[in-house]
């Protein structure tokens, strides 16, 4: 509403101001030029005149400006009393009576880790069949070279996925397990592995 009121009255004002500085700049362009001819032509002297100065009454003006005189210096404090105290705070160590057995803070066991996990490929056979977010939970063994191996699906939202759930986790590239600086396998490893339609 109030956007149309300006709209309103905003459009004759605007025609208005507008028509009345048309007419205004056509009276400025109609009048001709007025030419005051009773003013003295301007005169232009280029030569300079060097005046000679006298140089002794200029000495003996001159002065030499006083120079500010600086602060005193601070009075020492000679009083051996007045003076900070540089103890500080005096506390105890705490004694603590625990063994600690820190260690060498490295320990080379470690389980299997995941290097590699190539996503799965959304099976075209199964779109039209399918949710929009399918899951598969796979259970596999990792060999000591860090192979996947014995892949099996344990659980499964949409049966049509299984292949390709399968197929994927059979690319992936693990860390082995390490206990007391051996390779070993790895069993029993279950992961659940999405699939998700792609939005168009």
């Amino acid at each position: 509403m109030g956007s149309l009121l300006r709209l309103i009255f905003g459009l004759p004002g605007a025609a208005i101001v507008t028509v009345a500085l048309f007419l205004l700049m056509s009276i400025l362009i109609k009048q001709p030029p007025r030419l005051n001819e009773q003013e003295d032509p301007l005169s232009i002297d280029i030569t300079a005149q060097i005046q000679d100065t006298d140089l002794s009454s200029a000495n003996k003006e001159f002065k030499r400006p006083t120079l500010d005189t600086p602060p005193p210096p601070p009075p020492a404090v000679n009083d051996p009393t007045n003076r900070p105290a540089l103890d500080g705070v005096r506390a105890e160590i705490p004694s603590l009576d625990v063994n600690l057995d820190i260690g060498t803070g490295f320990n080379p066991d470690r389980d299997a880790q995941p290097l590699v996990r190539i996503p799965p490929q959304y099976p075209e056979r199964c779109q039209s069949r399918a949710d929009a977010d399918e899951s598969v939970t796979v259970e596999f063994d990792v060999t000591p070279e860090g192979q996947t191996t014995n892949i099996k699906v344990v659980n499964s939202s949409n049966s049509c996925f299984n292949r390709s759930a399968t197929r994927s986790v059979e690319r992936w590239k693990y860390q082995p397990k390490v206990v007391d600086n051996v390779v070993q396998w790895r069993r029993g490893v279950q992961t659940v592995v999405r699939f998700q339609l792609a939005e168009e």
